[in-house]
């Protein structure tokens, strides 16, 4: 769960990482009211979208695509620039390195007051699920061209890893911080900021926090001067202040609808549809799929105790996907029922008029009896025995693999 900059920085200064003073904005009056707020003869008018690289985006017009600025984070030195830059900002859309093409409607914006910069640094908190810890990545080459860096110059990303049984250790926090040049005060500062940081991290459950740049100001005073936070969503039974921080119009629609019918759906670029049971079942149904020459279209689980209705919820939202071209349902009966999955599979064909192939394996609870109501469907079903016949089916059935 992604969550915008003003938001992280709400999260930051909470946990006593320092911030500059800024004010989320929806409309230009209300960011020209947060210019006088501020009191800060310079501010940044930035864009908030849930992604990266938006100081170097270009914004378009929605409905024409005619290019309408570069840039959606701008400095603004005046009343009149505020005004200016939150105009072209706001309603349109931003085209950055991490959106795509088809770009993010923003909606929202931070005013944020100025900051004398001295250097510009890299720092970004990363769960390393390889070796159980959580990575610190640390760079002297922050801003904007960090993708550069790490391409062109990876020996300058320095990187330690955390022991989550130890936690950040004095001597990690204060070599990393020396890596970086950092010294007297300003190391200080670092240390001090790095350690709340990590404590922020751990109790919140976070995934991810990047902030690029992190500042060292002419005071030697280090200053987070951006936020993007990503939260594991397997915690959010621990933090019920997240549905308040969720933007439901930065994610895809189909996958709103499906987390509020209790499915688990992910879009992928593929042209085979995936209905299954269980996580783990779900991602082996994807890699069997690719190995018979095929592409799954998305991943989507609808979870132990899937009823009918889910089901033809789960249907409805494979299809609304107009590259699929087949579905493979593939369960595995415990909690879950073969013979409800069956009766589910057959109202959603007959309610969906479905027309593209589909292939049906079950196995577990009830399977005889789901496999006997499938069999006296007269509707245009294959049945398999096993997730190799299952997967060598459909690819066959759509053609062979591809899009």
């Amino acid at each position: 769960m992604n969550i915008h900059e003003y938001q992280g920085k709400e999260l930051l200064r909470a946990n006593g990482v320092p911030v500059l003073d800024g004010v989320h904005c929806k409309t230009v009056e209300e960011a020209l009211d947060a210019y006088d707020l501020l009191n800060s003869k310079v501010v940044a008018v930035k864009s908030q979208i849930h992604a990266g690289g938006r100081g170097k985006g270009t914004l378009y017009n929605p409905n024409t695509r005619d290019h309408v600025m570069d840039g959606g984070v701008k400095i603004a030195f005046s009343r009149d620039e505020v005004k200016s830059y939150s105009e072209n900002i706001l309603g349109n859309i931003l085209v950055t390195i991490q959106t795509g093409d088809e770009g993010k409607l923003v909606s929202n914006l931070y005013i944020e007051s100025g900051c004398d910069i001295e250097h510009e640094f890299y720092l970004a908190l990363l769960v390393d699920r390889e070796n159980k810890a959580v990575m610190i990545m640390a760079s002297t080459e922050g801003g904007m061209n960090i993708e550069d860096v790490a391409h062109e110059t990876p020996e300058l990303i320095h990187k330690i890893t955390i022991d989550p049984n130890s936690g950040l250790m004095g001597f990690q926090n204060r070599d990393l911080g020396i890596a970086l040049g950092l010294s007297g005060k300003a190391l200080k500062s670092f240390m001090k900021m790095l350690a709340s940081m990590y404590h922020m991290f751990v109790s919140n459950d976070c995934t991810m926090v990047e902030i690029n740049p992190l500042v060292k100001t002419k005071s030697d005073e280090i200053v987070a001067l951006d936020a993007k936070v990503s939260f594991d969503e397997n915690a959010e039974f621990r933090h019920k202040n997240w549905d308040t921080l969720r933007d439901l119009s930065e994610e895809e629609d189909v996958e709103v609808r499906a987390k509020e019918s209790g499915l688990s759906y992910v879009k992928l670029d593929g042209n085979i549809g995936c209905l299954v049971n269980g996580a783990g079942l779900a991602m082996a149904t994807m890699d069997v799929i690719k190995l018979y020459g095929g592409e799954p279209a998305n991943f989507l689980d609808v979870g132990g105790g899937a009823n009918e209705e889910q089901v033809k919820t789960a249907f409805s939202i494979i299809l609304e996907d107009p590259n699929v071209k087949g579905i493979l349902v593939n369960i595995f009966g415990g909690i879950m029922r073969c013979d409800i999955i069956a009766r589910g599979v057959i109202a959603a064909t007959e309610a969906l008029s479905l027309e593209v192939p589909l292939v049906v394996r079950l196995a577990g609870t009830n399977v005889d009896e789901g496999k006997a109501i499938l069999a006296k469907s007269t509707l245009n079903i294959h049945p398999a025995d096993d997730l190799a016949e299952g997967a060598q089916k459909i690819v066959a059935l759509i053609g062979g693999g591809g899009q």
